[in-house]
């Protein structure tokens, strides 16, 4: 969000942050793994990552973790299914890759059973039972995010990574190294696809990078008339087309109350993207100085806009009473253009609430959306929470099940709409983790599960955010090395503004 203060400046407040987020992980490991929701257990911290009572694709990458309880002296864990018996020795439960493939295959549509017996050093025993549900629904293979400090106005050595959801591959789409560490924005898919994608590079030499049709542009998304250059958005189905917000953003750390940081618009409109003509299109209706205009998203067919917007309000003066409404604009795909009557789809005054980040599912029957008190960056409100609902019947889903006592924002759907990944900030409050939560086609969820890593101690030691977490059918066609070599020796493709606003 913010820009460089200097090598030296930035390197020494990364380190200093490190250290302040250290001692936060340190406090909060003593005490316990992580939050529990709705954990059908005798316990619900005995575990760590709590996998306990969850439902996991078929596909997914072997659930290692460790007990929680201090002072073991012996631990035995037994896995059972069907006719199939594992049993490990020690307070972490570390799978065999091979082995783990095999139980899912054998555990498809049913439950594999956990019993552990602890034996602590007192003299005491703890017994614990609890099962995890393999859906027969695969989930998209691959992940991306950013890793970042969870920091305010710099940042060190971040990068967008690219893991395999169905082992610990992970690898580097754009780093600080090959980036002269400049600020970089997360990694977009359209409909969860590898070959149509999108991030930011900012800074000097860089640029939009647009993953189409086998091919990666550098591209400039600004031209003279717009508000800033284009910052959130999303890229039609057909890959012609984005549609963006143009904002001047603005951070603010709070001086009194429990909130942290508040990020606002003092300005914001939409623009609609051709990428093959390289044209901006900045429709009137959605260019309103009266009105903020932000996080447009295409629906699945890609026949409407769907995106925030509230009346403008002196900033950040009047920061707490600024709510967002979600609209919906009809657009034309032969054309480019919007259409001229908005609707609302969600109304701030009558919920006094505000929403922001929608994302439609690519089966065209749910959008979600992140709602809060008020603003448009609640990253860091502590009620922040998501919420569904019905295209087809306007109904709302209350997603108590996903939801936690902490920020939980920044959701993407698999291409089937059966799961969804979103980051959350429960635990500590500080530190954003990809959770993955199953939705059925009535809208049940399931209890979220964070991200399997190899380590099983990996979110304890780690001092970095996962950043707006995005689901991809496979392998984008790029990696850190030749995204640093175009930002070094490719020219910035220009837009220009089409003379016909609609």
């Amino acid at each position: 969000m913010a820009t460089p203060i200097g090598s030296s400046i930035n390197m020494l407040k990364g380190i200093l942050n490190k250290i302040a987020a250290a001692a936060c992980v340190l406090c909060f490991c003593s005490a316990c793994g992580g939050a529990a929701v709705e954990v059908a257990t005798n316990s619900d911290t005995f575990i760590y990552p709590d996998y306990a009572g969850v439902t996991v694709p078929v596909n997914i990458a072997p659930l290692n973790f460790h007990y929680t309880a201090a002072g073991i002296k012996k631990a035995v864990t037994t896995v059972t299914c069907g006719d199939a018996v594992v049993e490990f020795s020690g307070k972490e439960v570390v799978w065999d890759m091979l082995q783990w493939k095999s139980l899912l295959a054998s555990a498809v549509s049913d439950t594999i059973r956990f019993s552990a017996e602890l034996a602590m050093k007192g003299g005491d025993k703890q017994t614990f039972e609890w099962e995890v549900y393999v859906s027969p629904d695969k989930i998209d293979p691959y992940v991306s995010y950013r890793l970042i400090e969870p920091a305010y106005e710099v940042w060190h050595e971040v990068e967008i990574r690219e893991r395999c959801l169905e082992n610990f591959e992970e690898r580097a789409l754009s780093n600080w190294q090959n980036t002269d560490n400049s600020c970089m924005n997360c990694h977009i898919h359209s409909q969860a696809r590898s070959d149509l994608s999108m991030f930011y590079v900012r800074g000097k030499d860089g640029g939009a990078f647009l993953n189409r049709n086998g091919e990666v542009r550098k591209l400039t998304l600004n031209a003279e008339g717009l508000v800033s250059g284009t910052v959130y958005g999303e890229i039609h189905p057909s890959g012609r087309y984005g549609v963006f917000s143009s904002n001047v953003v603005l951070p603010g750390l709070h001086a009194l109350g429990t909130q942290r940081l508040e990020v606002y618009d003092t300005a914001s409109d939409l623009v609609i993207t051709d990428f093959d003509k390289n044209e901006l299109i900045i429709p009137s209706i959605l260019s309103r100085k009266d009105v903020f205009e932000t996080f447009p998203v295409f629906s699945a067919d890609g026949n409407s806009i769907y995106y925030c917007a509230a009346d403008t309000l002196p900033m950040p003066r009047d920061v707490e009473k600024l709510r967002y409404s979600l609209m919906k604009i009809s657009f034309d795909p032969k054309t480019g253009k919007a259409g001229s009557r908005p609707e609302v789809v969600w109304d701030a005054e009558q919920h006094k609430a505000s929403v922001c980040h929608p994302k439609c599912s690519p089966d065209g029957k749910w959008i979600m959306y992140t709602v809060a008190d008020y603003g448009t960056f609640p990253i860091w409100h502590t009620e922040c929470e998501l919420e569904m609902m019905n295209l087809q019947t306007g109904e709302i889903v209350k997603m108590d099940t996903a939801n936690a006592y902490r920020s939980d924002t920044y959701h993407c759907w698999s291409s089937d709409s059966r799961w969804f990944v979103f980051a959350s900030k429960r635990g500590d409050g500080k530190y954003g983790r990809p959770y993955f939560c199953h939705v059925d086609e009535n809208g049940n969820l399931t209890k979220p599960f964070v991200l399997p890593q190899e380590d099983p101690w990996h979110y304890e030691n780690s001092l970095l955010s996962f950043n707006i977490p995005d689901l991809s059918d496979g392998p984008v066609n790029f990696d850190a090395q030749s995204i640093g070599k175009m930002i070094k020796e490719t020219a910035a493709e220009t837009f220009v503004i089409n003379g016909n606003k609609n």
